[in-house]
């Protein structure tokens, strides 16, 4: 005697090896034995044998017609064998009874079940809408299967071109495209970016950067939505200081932030002033475009190109744009012209006249330390006013260091990307120059140390007056203790500081726009400042904007240091570069001289780290942004820049190159986040100032 039984979702048959009220045991053809409940017995049979009677009623149940069993079947309960008998007659075979049964089981969009061999009709919509539903998916799987079809052969279908990024970095899983960029991967055993470069659905890898970060960060897109006008000229009446101020910039620079002023030259007194935008006054917290400076909390920095915090409108009306009165939040510095000992300083609110917008492309090549010590001519604007900033500058740098414990150097130079791309955003093909500026140039010196002094004395002000900030602290110069944000006024031991703010980028660094929002509550408010500021102390708003900004610029970061990879890639690339001079970093990384790049480089690996070598390159990949290279020739052992990373109390990256300063005063730690479909990219780790 033989049993046709249901285990764990199964039907399996086998032979009756002995039998209880409670259930059975059975002997399956394999050999295993299993027992069975008497209630998942749904058959018992002599002939055939039960891999025959399974095997039969398979092929049987899918001759039985599901549309005309449906309309023979009772309502109500019914049994499978009930159904056998109305469908295949009243002497239905024990092999017609299974495959009612196994018909039945499988067909749960006409048949519901209702028990152990028990089954009730579906309600007619209810087929219809499943019906429907598998046609659906059949025509899917269909389509899915042509358009891999394609992908195989080398040809994108329009629907996955138009879709390419979603389906790359946040796709529809049950979408038709998605699952033909499946069945192709497997179909053709690549990679689904590989395959889609090889149908020429990528444009080129830069799309490829540049639309994974606008998916990460800007998924409703980068333009600004339309809000309220934004201008300067509707504030209430401002002083006009008595002052021919100037900015130094980078021609490219349309966020013109800080500017500087001298008065009192030659009277044994001078003031220095430094005056920051104060798009403060127009831009109330929780306004329109607060809103919107909350959500993108910094200006995204990249080759060619940049997304604003601001609108372009918020930012004209704001600039400090040369031959205009601007508002301003100003420090003045009173300072001792012989001595360069800081006397007094004080801070105003106030419309500052803007004598230039100096431009450090059109002016670094003319103004050197000679120069601005008098030892040679200076034919350039401000030429006195610079030479006392820069005065200034070196001693309120020697005067950090002495707090620091270590001398700041540069050996290392900094890089700048240009593009022809004009006006237009870059599309990845064009021609990038990189150019090599070396740190702590005259007027980087004099924008760096002027900003520093302002954020460390505002910082300072805030505390005096009880109103929170946000600062940034550093317990020590000693190695793995990283730069900090927070509420509380403490010392930047990077910097050499006793306490830091970021207030002098308001157009650029949402912190930036919130510490100005408290310090102008200082200036209009004195003592009572801590009632009337926007944000109070440990005010839950001013934290949760210091968790966001730090997450977010790191990424922004992240980012920027990976195109510059790209562009680094691309220069090589459009120059024909073959070998390049660099130092020994650790293990199998070395660094290029006159690129901002870090090699992997096999041969190095026992040469101690600051060697100079010359490398050739052997390859790279513009999608992950690796870059490798061979060992040429050992050329020195002095390991000159290397000694000066180890003085700024910094680690070299693991295969990445450093980060260009997207401020003179500032540079956070970041990491790249992880590609979404490709292999690994690289981490990029910011190296450069302690801040």
């Amino acid at each position: 005697m033989f049993a046709l039984f249901e285990e764990a979702g199964k039907f399996l048959a086998g032979r009756i090896l002995s039998e209880t009220p409670a259930g059975l045991q059975a002997e399956l053809a394999s050999g295993k034995r299993v027992k069975v409940k008497a209630s998942h017995v749904m058959l018992r049979f002599e002939q055939p044998a039960p891999s025959e009677l399974l095997a039969h009623a398979a092929q049987a149940a899918q001759s039985l017609d599901l549309d005309l069993a449906w309309e023979f079947a009772p309502e109500g309960d019914f049994g499978f064998q009930d159904l056998a008998r109305e469908y295949f007659g009243s002497d239905a075979s024990q092999v017609q009874l299974a495959a009612a049964l196994l018909r039945l089981h499988e067909s749960p969009h006409y048949f519901r079940r209702a028990g152990k061999g028990l089954f009730r009709k579906a309600p007619q919509e209810t087929v219809q809408a499943a019906l429907a539903a598998i046609e659906r998916k059949r025509a899917q799987a269909e389509q899915a299967q042509r358009w891999a079809d394609e992908l195989g052969r080398g040809e994108c279908p329009a629907p996955i071109r138009e879709h390419l990024f979603r389906l790359l970095f946040r796709p529809d899983k049950n979408s038709t495209e998605y699952k033909a960029l499946v069945l192709a991967t497997r179909q053709s055993q690549m990679p689904a970016l590989a395959l889609l470069q090889r149908c020429g659905a990528l444009e080129n890898e830069y799309q490829f950067h540049w639309q994974r970060f606008v998916f990460e960060h800007f998924a409703g897109g980068t333009d600004f939505a339309s809000g309220p006008a934004c201008e300067a000229s509707g504030l209430p009446e401002l002083p006009v200081a008595s002052v021919q101020a100037f900015s130094i910039d980078d021609s490219y620079t349309t966020e013109i932030d800080d500017a500087l002023s001298v008065q009192g030259l030659g009277s044994g007194q001078v003031t220095l002033g430094i005056h920051i935008a104060a798009p403060s006054l127009a831009l109330a917290p929780d306004s329109h475009w607060d809103r919107i400076a909350r959500q993108r909390l910094s200006t995204v920095y990249m080759p060619g190109w940049k997304l604003t915090m601001l609108p372009h409108e918020v930012v004209q009306a704001f600039t400090l744009k040369e031959g205009h009165d601007c508002p301003a939040l100003s420090l003045y510095v009173v300072v001792d012209e012989s001595s360069l000992e800081i006397r007094e300083h004080t801070t105003r609110l106030e419309r500052v006249p803007i004598a230039a917008n100096l431009r450090h492309d059109v002016l670094d090549e003319h103004i050197s330390e000679e120069s601005l010590r008098g030892q040679t001519s200076a034919n350039y604007p401000f030429a006195a006013e610079l030479a006392f900033t820069f005065r200034l500058a070196q001693q309120l740098k020697q005067m950090r260091e002495q707090v620091r414990g270590r001398p700041e150097t540069f050996a290392r130079a900094d890089f700048t990307f240009r593009l022809d791309n004009g006006q237009s955003p870059p599309q990845g093909h064009e021609r990038v120059h990189i150019e090599q500026r070396r740190r702590g140039a005259p007027l980087d010196l004099i924008v760096s140390e002027a900003m520093i002094l302002a954020n460390s004395r505002w910082g300072g002000w805030l505390a005096d007056c009880g109103v929170p900030g946000i600062y940034r602290s550093q317990a020590s110069l000693a190695p793995g203790v990283k730069v900090r944000m927070g509420t509380r006024a403490l010392p930047h031991a990077g910097i050499g500081v006793a306490q830091y703010v970021w207030a002098t980028s308001p157009l650029r660094r949402y912190v930036d726009l919130v510490n100005q929002w408290q310090l102008l509550a200082c200036v209009r408010h004195g003592t009572t400042a801590a009632l009337a500021a926007p944000f109070k102390a440990k005010d839950a708003a001013l934290l949760a904007i210091v968790s966001n900004f730090e997450t977010t610029y790191a990424a922004y970061n992240a980012y920027q240091n990976s195109i510059e990879q790209y562009w680094t890639l691309r220069w090589i690339e459009q120059n024909g570069v073959q070998e390049l001079e660099a130092t020994v970093l650790r293990e199998t990384l070395v660094r290029a001289l006159t690129l901002p790049l870090v090699l992997n480089t096999t041969g190095v690996h026992t040469l101690p780290r600051g060697t100079r070598v010359r490398v050739r390159i052997t390859g790279w990949d513009l999608i992950s942004l690796q870059v490798h290279a061979q060992l040429i020739e050992h050329l020195s052992d002095t390991p000159a820049a290397e000694e000066s990373l180890e003085a700024e109390g910094e680690e070299p990256p693991t295969n990445a190159p450093w980060t260009l300063d997207i401020d003179t005063d500032s540079e956070p730690d970041s990491t790249a986040p992880e590609p979404i479909v490709t292999a690994e990219a690289p981490t990029p780790q910011a190296v450069g100032p302690a801040d």
